[in-house]
């Protein structure tokens, strides 16, 4: 056998021929030194002369970054401009600070980050890092984390998996993939993340006061910003109608500028508005307009409901219970959530997995039906309370859903509920969760008297919202009762509009499941009566009121005290009609009546005494 090594520069033995193997092994040139980096800003986008400054935020992200081993989160929805703050502050570094390294990753994905961190390795010429067995992340930590290499800030945009960065439970991550230890706390360094997940914003500065909450805009920079995209704006009654339609969220408001751009003349913000307000099939056919945007990282979606959309996935493959919680939250007014009615209906949800065997399906939860009784400690209600706060917890996390001062009621932005109904929709949920809110605000909504007025109070809006729904054959009559209920109320309240509305669909739901002559629709029909005839309409309320008391009469006798008052208010509109005679013979036959059914002191007697006055 002979063998050859060939050194510098491949030179080596010459062989002519040889009847035995020949084993060769090359050397390769050791590495040239690389000239010197210099501080450099590796920022994939270009500065935005759009930019709306909101407020004090750039300079709270500059005050805390000006501390040793600073770590600044900024947490929000998806679409709300966390990312183009965090471009805005990094060009501001390059420009200010020339001395300073800017470094940007994309954090959204594990290949991502790895890219991020060969683009850093690279910028700063790292020596090894070409090696094919190089531990490219570790050699940027060491990098980082001497100080003889100058001051530095990485950017870390889109940071919202937290099981690329912490074994967190159930996420089955690779140690060697887990990133939070190659973010290094040295003093000549800070991190600025961009993320949805509160929880993950929390773990990585270590420090609550270092998260900045970015929300929508305030209005005035809404409209700047709308102002910006569309170079001037003609009526500011429409632009503050339209950003404020857009819950002045800033992707929303450039998704609405880019559509109107691109289509002018024959688009203008006041036809847009027409156009997103005609009903929420328009929205949706608005909302989905991609415009494109240069300063958004290429795999993140430049529609405010595909951004969302994203959350929803995660949270439902991470939470399944707190993503069931989230649809029902979505057809709910979206203010003044109540709590009390959203555990109720997460009672009724895990009692249901209970009887199937499959109690609890949010993360790390029981799910054997023993813990819903049987020989064991666990309480249902602690467990179902339990699993609730865990579902309201990621939900927060995420940015979704935000509380009141006493923690008792929920808020939601629109958009963020029109996009979790559109989700439910493609994924063939959105009638199931539809009727469960039908079903649970019909058990919640007591009927319209005095004695609930302040309960009725609190959750009228929601009743409200009901109205524009649509029962299926199993939660009809539950809508019929909750409408019912609700014109009740609103009557009480001298809202007649809504209660004319409320009533009527009562009625006539009754009317096509129960029949005319049934005691649940003539209820409907005489409220609806009612409030016709405090309208001034009285010709249209005796027929009604006739009608019900003949029914009444044949169905109950003419001694009921159903019938007696379906009497007195027929009576009532003849004397709102001044037909005094007929009125009156009525009001008798109801006062005598009264006196020997119930007694001469019986308040309904009474009452008839005081109509016949």
């Amino acid at each position: 056998m002979v063998y050859a090594t060939f050194g510098h520069q491949n030179r080596g033995l010459e062989v002519g021929q040889s009847n035995a193997p020949i084993t060769v092994q090359f050397n390769p040139p050791p590495e040239r030194p690389e000239t010197p980096a210099q501080p450099f800003a590796t920022i994939p986008f270009a500065r935005d002369g759009d930019f709306v400054d909101r407020g004090d935020i750039l300079e709270q992200i500059n005050r805390l970054c000006s501390e040793p081993a600073a770590r600044v989160a900024l947490v929000g929805l998806g679409g709300v401009g966390k990312s183009q703050l965090a471009i805005e502050f990094a060009h501001r570094i390059a420009v200010e600070q020339p001395s300073k390294w800017v470094f940007w990753v994309h954090a959204g994905t594990l290949a991502r980050i790895e890219e991020g961190f060969i683009t850093i390795a690279n910028t700063v010429k790292l020596p090894g890092r070409n090696q094919p067995k190089a531990n490219i992340p570790q050699l940027v930590y060491g990098w980082l984390s001497n100080e003889q290499n100058g001051k530095w800030t990485m950017i870390l945009d889109s940071a919202d998996d937290g099981n690329l960065f912490y074994a967190l439970a159930s996420s089955g991550a690779c140690n060697e993939h887990l990133f939070a230890k190659f973010l290094p706390q040295s003093r000549n360094g800070s991190i600025i993340i961009t993320t949805r997940n509160r929880y993950l914003a929390d773990r990585l500065t270590g420090r609550p006061k270092n998260i900045i909450e970015v929300g929508p805009m305030t209005q005035t920079d809404s409209i700047t910003l709308l102002k910006n995209k569309l170079g001037s704006l003609s009526d500011m009654t429409v632009a503050t109608n339209l950003v404020q339609a857009l819950d002045l969220v800033p992707l929303a408001i450039s998704q609405a500028a880019a559509y109107i751009r691109i289509r002018a003349p024959r688009s203008s913000p006041e036809k847009y508005l027409a156009e997103f307000q005609k009903g929420e099939g328009q929205k949706i056919r608005l909302l989905q307009y991609d415009g494109g945007d240069l300063r958004r990282d290429g795999g993140a979606s430049n529609t405010i409901l595909t951004t969302w959309q994203i959350s929803f996935d995660h949270i439902r493959s991470k939470r399944p219970s707190a993503a069931k919680l989230l649809s029902l939250m979505s057809f709910f007014d979206r203010q003044g959530i109540p709590e009390r009615v959203l555990k109720d209906a997460t009672r009724a949800r895990s009692l249901n997995m209970a009887e199937d065997g499959k109690f609890g399906d949010g993360g790390g939860k029981p799910n054997d039906r023993s813990a819903i009784g049987g020989d064991t400690n666990i309480n249902a209600d602690d467990i179902i309370e339990e699993c609730f706060e865990d579902d309201v917890a990621m939900l927060r996390e995420y940015c979704l859903v935000t509380t009141n001062a006493d923690g008792d009621e929920f808020e939601m932005h629109g958009l963020v509920q029109l996009s979790t109904r559109i989700w439910l929709k493609a994924y063939g949920q959105q009638e199931t969760f539809k009727q469960q809110y039908i079903k649970h605000m019909a058990l919640s909504f007591p009927p319209g008297e005095y004695q609930n007025w302040g309960k009725c109070q609190g959750l009228f809006a929601h009743v409200q919202v009901a109205l524009g729904y649509r029962p299926d054959e199993n939660t009809t009559e539950r809508w019929a009762t909750l409408l019912h209920n609700g014109g009740w109320y609103a009557w009480s309240q001298g809202r007649y509009d809504v209660a004319e509305q409320m009533a009527d669909k009562a009625r006539e739901v009754r009317e096509k499941q129960l029949g005319k002559r049934d005691l649940m629709t003539l209820a409907s029909t005489t409220l609806f009566g009612m409030i016709l005839e405090d309208r001034g309409q009285w010709e249209e309320a005796e027929k009604l009121f006739a009608q019900v008391m003949e029914t009444r009469k044949t169905k109950l006798g003419a001694d009921h005290p159903d019938t007696l008052t379906s009497m007195a208010n027929l009576a009532s509109t003849y004397r709102n009609q001044g037909r005094w005679e007929e009125a009156e013979k009525l009001d008798v036959q109801v006062m005598e009546t009264s006196k020997t059914k119930l007694g001469a002191d019986h308040p309904d007697t009474l009452t008839s005494m005081a109509n016949l006055a």
